[in-house]
């Protein structure tokens, strides 16, 4: 009888995979489990977008338009602009062009953030208050108007935005990552670890930043709306991506002189843009319940 109802004891004592955990508390948040797979959704089309777009997005038809935007017909679902350009397929492009400087900005801004704050939580003293000091400076940049200023000299490339939205906007990661480590450096854990002799890049890599990784996802998550609206707005002011290529912003910029004539040029893409960012948006505040010990109970 003891030998039978060992196993089951110790199975029902056997601890639950902490990634189980964080699954089930995600998808208790609807919104956020819909967002997820809807962004999942978006990404594929974004991969396949040269394959799935029904006309060249850059391709005139001045001879259908006439010179003004054309309605939703069933050739031109979205309508087209006022030289004829398919709008869906244009907003299919946008949309690409948007999720891919978004996502990519913020791993740069991450992978800065995460390694000005690492080094600055683990030696501490004169390197994290150097560290913490640039930090501040960056914060006190008017970040928005310095990107306004660079494009225009530089000009609006992809990696330009890409680049200059990453390189300012790391210093709220890297003051998490700083706390973060602060407050793991105390644990008994870590402590066991530096008795046993463990080096201090094992120590960062396999025991500090994994034990790290829940606020990096959370803000890495929440930065992509940010970065996808600080490219739109560029791009509205005309300095973002170049034309004739598009992106969500440039199409809104494009639709400045037809609002009036041409609902269709404003609503596809200020709905694409505020779709994604009210996704990744649900999807941060799910990450960030799922991620709180203190709701998994």
């Amino acid at each position: 009888m003891t030998e039978t109802t060992l196993p089951l004891a110790l199975e029902a004592t056997r601890p639950t995979p902490q990634w189980k955990l964080i699954w089930r508390q995600f998808r208790k948040h609807r919104l956020a489990l819909i967002s997820a797979v809807l962004l999942l959704l978006m990404g594929v089309m974004a991969i396949f977008t040269d394959q799935l777009t029904p006309y060249d997005p850059n391709a005139n038809n001045t001879a259908y338009a006439r010179g003004r935007p054309q309605p939703p017909s069933a050739e031109y679902v979205f309508g087209t602009d006022n030289y004829g350009r398919d709008y869906l397929s244009r907003a299919m492009v946008g949309a690409r062009v948007s999720l891919f400087v978004g996502i990519t900005a913020v791993i740069f801004q991450i992978s800065i953030g995460v390694t000005i704050g690492a080094t600055a939580g683990y030696f501490g003293g004169w390197v994290d208050n150097l560290l913490m000091r640039i930090t501040d400076i960056f914060l006190s940049i008017p970040g928005f108007f310095l990107l306004l200023i660079i494009s225009g000299v530089f000009g609006g490339t992809l990696l330009t935005l890409i680049f200059l939205i990453g390189a300012l906007n790391w210093m709220t990661v890297a003051r998490l990552v700083r706390a973060e480590f602060l407050s793991l450096k105390g644990r008994e854990f870590i402590e066991a670890a530096r008795c046993i002799g463990v080096p201090g890049w094992r120590l960062v890599t396999r025991h500090l930043l994994p034990n790290a990784l829940a606020p990096i996802i959370v803000a890495a998550t929440l930065s992509v709306p940010y970065a996808i609206l600080t490219e739109s707005a560029l791009s509205f002011l005309g300095l973002g991506v170049p034309p004739p290529h598009a992106s969500l912003g440039k199409m809104l910029e494009e639709a400045q002189q037809w609002l009036r004539t041409a609902w269709w040029m404003w609503v596809v893409p200020g709905a694409i843009i505020s779709v994604i960012v009210l996704s990744f948006n649900f999807v941060g505040d799910g990450l960030r319940d799922a991620f709180d010990p203190q709701l998994r109970r």
